[in-house]
């Protein structure tokens, strides 16, 4: 069976010690409650919820998975009744305003909770996590009405949403959704039409879910600019939120899936279900993707999910585990052989799962500090400022993160040997739950796309920049301050990030020239670039991690060991992961033309 203990001392180094958690609290007069002491309990409860309730259900909802039986999906056993004591528990409502039924804390709380919720069993955790999509989108473009009906039962928890995007014939080319709006002149819509992929699309742990779904009203203008977007709850409601008449919804099958057995992947056709519009007319992708970039950033969480847990079962696999005598000398005379962990092959994959997990933690949550100052900005300035931050390091995240997850996972499954492909031991089921990860919310390489296409040479270079300009600056504080006593030992970092940093600024302005001659430089180049970039990001916060460690140090003899395994990890980190910048360089800049000058005819001579 899976093992799985939240990483607590881990989250909280990252939020009193690396990033100030709660001077940013302080800065935000909603946030008063988030004190330390209320953080301590909230982090000490949601990890018994997860460990003790989500945890037992993994394997063998994996093993049990979905049912459907003519529209009706049953969710595996213990799914239902741990879903009723995460509502009980109010874990729903945390990160959402007090005025909609919320606590009133912050969303970077919320993702704290995400992450021990997803690790222990991410299967279960995409139901309520499918709802915060339907939940931003409703919050930041509904009407009052609409937040009071549909919000606060989101936000208790009562009710789920999902996001219905993608059809049969397109995914994310949104420009050729067919789904149809025909309005009845009351103010609703007749919604018809079919969407695929659906998570957490039908179920049984609620009496509701709340679909927003993606339509196009009569003589709407072709592509993306003829998108709407529409409220459309499986079940009618009152005006008091009581369950009327079905609301012809139906899930015509489930997904038979690779991996997330748990979560149902639904099939969903609206045949003149009854909606109401939310934002303006046409204008639906605009506000969707106003959600977008937190979706994608739980996606990214999914990585640093699976990173923690096949990093988790595999150090115990390693020390109980004989095979063989140590290269360098006996370990072990006691036993027959020695644990595989004292061999530096092994080793370097426990290491590089944990360089992924706790270097991948850092970038979510200094992401989750944009997040809240996104949803708690005083200004539309400050707003957007904090947004196109978020906007540029989102896409990095999400397919980053996500490869590197699915790495980590791989990388168990091999420490396992035999047995890791064997499902008793849970490792193979990690390699198939994570694998998704890297095709929903935008493949790896629509996310790359995005990134060098959208962010990076559209705005030339001026998102990246000011992202490398906060690295610099760092760079600088550590290398400068006269009586930074830890000055000499963060050298081995600073110097390869700064110089790291610099020839990325270089190689875009290389690139951009490059994609002006030839569009096909952009496709060919961007994966790469993004991996490039992503190798980069992390070893700033490694960076931040070892010199927080430093200072710990000087100051907690209690905790020591674990500053030094966090010193010891960026060491890893620098020496043995951030040089695939090098290799990724070289590709990323090559000649599109090896790619694009064979034939389609000559691929293949079958």
């Amino acid at each position: 069976m899976l093992s799985y203990k939240a990483p607590i001392a881990d989250i909280k180094f990252l939020f009193e010690d690396v990033f100030n958690y709660y001077e940013h609290y302080q800065k935000h007069p909603e946030f008063e409650e988030a004190t330390p002491d209320l953080v301590d309990a909230i982090m000490e409860e949601c990890a018994k919820f997860s460990e003790n309730e989500l945890l037992p259900l993994n394997q063998s909802g994996d093993e049990e998975g979905c049912t459907f039986d003519n529209g009706v999906v049953t969710t595996p056993k213990g799914f239902k009744e741990a879903y009723q004591k995460f509502v009980e528990g109010g874990w729903p409502s945390l990160p959402h305003a007090v005025k909609h039924g919320g606590q009133g804390l912050p969303a970077s709380l919320g993702m704290v909770m995400s992450e021990m919720m997803g690790t222990a069993n991410w299967s279960w955790a995409m139901y309520p996590g499918l709802s915060h999509g339907a939940m931003n989108t409703i919050h930041t473009h509904g009407t009052d009405e609409q937040k009071e009906l549909y919000l606060t039962r989101l936000i208790e928890g009562s009710w789920t949403g999902t996001m219905c995007l993608t059809e049969p014939q397109c995914g994310t080319d949104l420009g050729q959704v067919k789904t149809k709006a025909e309005p009845n002149g009351d103010g609703t819509y007749n919604i018809t039409g079919t969407k695929i992929f659906i998570s957490a699309g039908e179920h049984d742990l609620t009496d509701n879910i709340i679909h927003i779904v993606l339509a196009r009203l009569p003589g709407a203008p072709a592509g993306t600019k003829g998108i709407s977007l529409f409220i459309v709850p499986k079940n009618q409601t009152d005006e008091q939120g009581n369950i009327g008449e079905f609301n012809n919804v139906s899930c015509g099958s489930l997904e038979h899936k690779m991996g997330i057995k748990g979560s149902a992947t639904a099939v969903l056709n609206f045949d003149n279900a009854k909606g109401v519009l939310i934002g303006p007319e046409n204008k639906g992708l605009e506000c969707m993707f106003t959600f977008m970039n937190t979706a994608r950033v739980g996606t990214a969480l999914q990585g640093v999910c699976a990173a923690e847990l096949a990093y988790q079962n595999s150090l115990i696999y390693a020390k109980e585990r004989l095979s063989m005598r140590s290269l360098s000398g006996t370990k072990h005379p006691d036993k027959i052989a020695d644990p595989i962990i004292c061999h530096p092959d092994v080793r370097k994959m426990l290491m590089t799962q944990k360089a992924i997990s706790e270097g991948g933690r850092a970038m979510i949550y200094y992401t989750a500090k944009l997040v809240d100052e996104i949803e708690n900005a005083k200004t539309e300035k400050e707003r957007k400022k904090a947004d196109n931050r978020l906007g540029f390091i989102t896409p990095i995240l999400k397919a980053f993160l996500t490869e590197l997850g699915s790495e980590s996972a791989n990388h168990g499954l091999q420490i396992f040997g035999g047995h890791g492909f064997i499902k008793e031991w849970g490792m193979e089921q990690i390699v198939r739950d994570t694998r998704i990860s890297t095709l929903y919310e935008g493949t790896t390489g629509i996310q790359a796309l995005d990134l060098l296409g959208r962010k990076i040479l559209m705005t030339r270079g001026k998102s990246l920049n000011a992202f490398a300009k906060e690295v610099l600056i760092f760079c600088k504080d550590q290398s400068m301050i006269s009586n930074n006593p830890h000055k000499r030992q963060m050298n081995k970092f600073i110097w390869p990030l700064s110089t790291t940093v610099a020839k990325w600024q270089q190689y875009t302005i290389r690139l951009g020239l490059k994609a002006k001659k030839d569009r096909d430089v952009v496709g060919s180049a961007s994966v790469d670039f993004l991996m490039y970039s992503g190798y980069i990001v992390m070893a700033y916060f490694w960076a931040q991690m070892a010199q927080a460690a430093y200072e710990k140090l000087a100051t907690d003899v209690e905790n020591r060991d674990f500053y030094r395994a966090k010193i010891k990890t960026a060491e890893f980190y620098f020496e043995r992961l951030l040089p695939r910048t090098k290799s990724l360089a070289v590709t990323m800049m090559a000649d599109p033309k090896t790619l694009m000058q064979l034939d389609e005819e000559l691929l293949s001579f079958l």
